[in-house]
């Protein structure tokens, strides 16, 4: 039997926005300190931002030498200090594919396991940078995660352009979407984050958790987006640990008033083949 809207509880989600150095020790310690503050201010979700192994806006290769697998040092402390709690925290990391390349993948763990992971489908080549050049896109669609009784889907920074994916993950069920980030500074490109952010959660009549890495080279910039896109969260663009509620009767509130899900006219979005299989295709 499915539990109404009206009956589950409130979630409290908590916005882990920090400056990633380029030493990991370093980070894994900031990560496990937010993960004890998260915990302690209630929440049953934190969302960490991109690529929080390493950073160094003078190095763009640091995502190669500073990546770790799924069974490495820096996980190693963040389950360690995941076990025995029901805090879910979701970010991404740089992961050896075992080619010289690495996958950056969105990992979701609670009580010292990894229960989801995701590569990033959508690589940032714009705005003259080249993510692709390090960085191996993955294949599939990410699937749902229940966190709190509540369904959620993820997306991974450059992503949040593309509406395809977060209207999928809709239509499969997703009633949250968590898009950790490093948006890159630039003319426009905070409107750009804002904007977008909003348009996903709007228009597919869920909350948007959208947290971005600040300091040099990035944005900050976090937000929480309700489902009639209401931001009732944002961070500035210093490091910060801000919290919001999500509430299952504003969902299903705001699919009520604005049923864009039932009246759309429009397939379930599907992933393309890969570049390389449509071209041997054609």
């Amino acid at each position: 039997m499915t539990t109404s809207s009206s009956t589950r509880s409130v979630a409290r989600v908590a916005l882990g926005q920090f400056a990633v150095s380029r030493d990991w020790q370093e980070n894994a310690d900031t990560v496990v300190r937010l993960m004890r503050d998260a915990a302690a201010g209630g929440a049953a979700l934190l969302v960490l931002p991109e690529g929080i192994l390493a950073r160094d806006i003078a190095d763009p290769d640091i995502v190669l030498t500073s990546a770790q697998p799924l069974d490495g040092r820096f996980m190693q402390q963040v389950l360690a200090a995941s076990h025995g709690s029901d805090l879910t925290v979701m970010t991404c990391i740089h992961v050896p594919n075992g080619r010289g390349r690495v996958f950056n993948v969105l990992v979701t763990v609670r009580d010292g396991a990894i229960i989801g992971s995701y590569r990033k489908l959508h690589l940032y080549d714009a705005f003259a940078a080249q993510e692709s050049v390090n960085v191996e896109p993955g294949d599939e669609i990410p699937p749902l995660v229940e966190v709190a009784g509540l369904k959620v889907g993820t997306m991974t920074c450059y992503d949040l352009r593309f509406p395809e994916l977060a209207r999928r993950l809709a239509v499969d069920g997703a009633e949250v979407i968590v898009v950790p980030a490093a948006w890159v500074r630039g003319l426009g490109k905070e409107a750009h984050w804002e904007v977008l952010a909003t348009a996903r959660a709007l228009e597919n009549t869920c909350y948007l958790v959208a947290v971005g890495e600040c300091g040099e080279r990035n944005i900050g910039a976090s937000m929480v987006i309700d489902p009639l896109g209401v931001a009732i969260a944002r961070a500035g663009e210093a490091p910060a640990l801000v919290f919001a509620d999500i509430d299952p009767a504003r969902i299903a509130h705001a699919r009520a008033v604005l049923p864009v899900l039932a009246n759309r006219r429009f397939a379930r979005p599907e992933l393309a083949a890969p570049a390389a299989a449509t071209t041997a295709a054609a």
